[in-house]
């Protein structure tokens, strides 16, 4: 705990507005990534069925599991509310984002996506959601 409060003074006290464009652009990012696979289930089916799934049951739970939490992650992430928690919640679908490249076919484009998004977030996780976010707003209030 000492730790995170040790990581908020020295985040709130380099408060930069690139940062917080950093922020929202990831929680935008994670938006239309989490409609796009709402909207096209098939593409991540196709992805999943790389890794050799047995159960469908397991596969439709992961396609929704992955655009509910991108969706309501990014969300979060625009308005700077429990950032890094909500990122600690998408951090296994990263790091199966990262990974499932190497399982099949290799995506150039994918792999370079999905690791920007994981270095990025495991930055956030670190750094926090900065001054100019709901979670300093609500903690000064209180």
């Amino acid at each position: 705990m000492r730790l995170i409060k040790k990581l908020n003074k020295w985040a709130n006290s380099h408060a930069y507005y690139p940062i917080d464009i950093l922020r929202i652009s990831l929680g935008v990012f994670l938006i239309y990534k989490g409609i796009f696979f709402f909207r096209n289930p098939s593409f991540l089916v196709e992805l999943l069925n790389e890794m050799q799934f047995d159960s469908f049951s397991a596969l439709m739970w992961s396609v929704h599991y992955v655009g509910m939490f991108h969706f309501v992650g990014g969300l979060m992430l625009v308005f700077g509310l429990l950032t890094r928690l909500s990122l600690i919640v998408q951090l296994p679908i990263f790091i199966g984002a990262v990974t499932l490249n190497f399982f099949g076919t290799i995506h150039p484009q994918n792999l370079l996506e999905s690791s920007l998004v994981f270095l990025v977030s495991i930055f956030f996780i670190l750094y926090g959601s900065g001054k100019h976010s709901l979670d300093y707003d609500l903690k000064m209030q209180a």
